[in-house]
């Protein structure tokens, strides 16, 4: 799971909280998205633990709660349920800078490239 977790913050902007609202990347058996519908304190535990009510974006969508403490669902650790590693942490989709990529300049008078919008095939 940890390799998994490194791999998604290669690929995805997260946020440090998590709030009501959110979508979030759920890493269990498989990688889904889901969205945070409600997070309530579980006022029958002593310590900190919270109820996660989330709809999981699946086909078709789950509703899902999760007893969980709050680095739980932050993102800040991975965790177990039924004895399979779980990772949950939302997608921050607020305007960021991405790195400039260097582009190979033109190799002589003429030979300017077009430059566009190109898409390819993900198998």
């Amino acid at each position: 799971m940890e390799k998994i977790v490194r791999e998604l913050e290669k690929i995805c902007h997260f946020k440090e909280m998590t709030f009501e609202g959110d979508l979030v990347v759920v890493a269990a058996e498989q990688i889904m998205y889901a969205l945070v519908k409600e997070i309530s304190r579980d006022q029958t535990r002593k310590d900190e633990w919270w109820q996660v009510t989330m709809h999981l974006l699946t086909v078709p969508p789950q509703k899902v709660t999760w007893t969980l403490r709050e680095p739980q669902f932050t993102g800040k650790e991975i965790f177990t349920m039924g004895g399979k590693p779980r990772f949950i942490k939302a997608l921050d989709f607020s305007e960021r800078k991405l790195p400039a990529r260097k582009t190979p300049g033109p190799k002589g008078p003429g030979k300017a490239k077009k430059t566009g919008p190109s898409l390819r095939v993900v198998k």
